[in-house]
């Protein structure tokens, strides 16, 4: 018992000789690991699938850091994903075009173990989540009238509809992995510059989605707008849900359009950060 006691003791001492807190904030760039289907191109000359993830693009966070001692410490971190344009739909067909693209914009937090293998070189590995955000829709369609359409609605042959509108999809809560490794530079006392490479593991189950802007004109063959708001937020086409919900299981005989069987979406990343560490004095209690 004595000398489990001055074990713990030992242990504690050590933290506490050796204990320092820091802060960080970077940058950095991340490419989709693990790119899953997406959406599709279709031309007159056939169709072609587009893989990614939603984790790509531009990201930031602020960190802090407490060491137990000159090897092991424990990571918070807050991040925002400014994602990059996914591809979902390019259409281009005669008298039908469409211009369909998705990104993330998301918050999230991590927690992570720390261990510095040399007073350069560190290592992390946690958990991470998704704590708000979206993935954004942005949709471009066009569509030539045939002879009938154009007629009832009083425009010459050639006319055409332009739709362009805003879907806003969410997620359930996710859990997912996050490792890292990282080179640091000290400037003096205080100040460190750092560089790491770092690696998301997540994935997004989709909740429900919400369109949030909605516009079609009716626009002739010179370009001329006939009508301005054919359709709108609060005026949308038949067969168009404002709202959607996503769910495991829909009945054989379900005719609610506005429920559709859930799919997992990618957010993992591989990504480079570069940053600045401020460290506080270490304690010596």
């Amino acid at each position: 018992m004595k000398h489990s006691i001055i074990i713990v003791l030992a242990l504690f001492l050590s933290t506490t000789l050796y204990a320092q807190f820091q802060i960080s904030a970077s940058g950095g760039y991340a490419i989709g690991s693990a790119g899953m289907k997406l959406g599709e191109t279709q031309t007159a000359s056939g169709t072609k699938n587009s893989y990614g993830s939603y984790g790509e693009g531009l990201n930031a966070q602020l960190r802090g850091t407490y060491f137990f001692n000159d090897k092991m410490g424990v990571d918070l971190s807050v991040g925002y994903l400014h994602g990059s344009d996914q591809t979902v739909s390019k259409v281009n067909l005669t008298g039908y075009e469409v211009d369909a693209i998705a990104r993330a914009r998301a918050f999230g937090a991590a927690a992570s173990l720390v261990y510095k293998f040399n007073p350069n070189v560190y290592g992390r590995i946690g958990a991470l989540v998704k704590l708000g955000g979206k993935t954004e829709a942005v949709v471009y369609q066009k569509a030539t009238f045939s002879q009938a359409e154009a007629d009832a609605i009083g425009v010459p042959l050639g006319s055409y509809s332009e739709t362009n509108y805003v879907e806003d999809y969410h997620g359930q809560f996710p859990l997912g992995f996050i490792a890292a490794i990282g080179y640091e530079y000290p400037l003096n006392d205080n100040f460190s510059l750092f560089a790491e490479a770092e690696y998301y593991g997540i994935s997004l189950k989709r909740k429900d989605s919400e369109i949030t802007e909605f516009n079609t004109n009716v626009v002739l063959p010179d370009g001329t707008v006939a009508v301005q708001g054919l359709y709108s937020l609060d005026n949308l086409p038949e067969g168009t849900n404002r709202n959607t919900t996503y769910v495991d299981e829909l009945p054989s005989d379900n005719t609610d359009t506005s429920k559709e069987l859930a799919v997992k979406v990618p957010y993992s990343s591989f990504g480079i950060n570069f940053g600045v560490i401020y460290k506080f004095k270490k304690s010596r209690s």
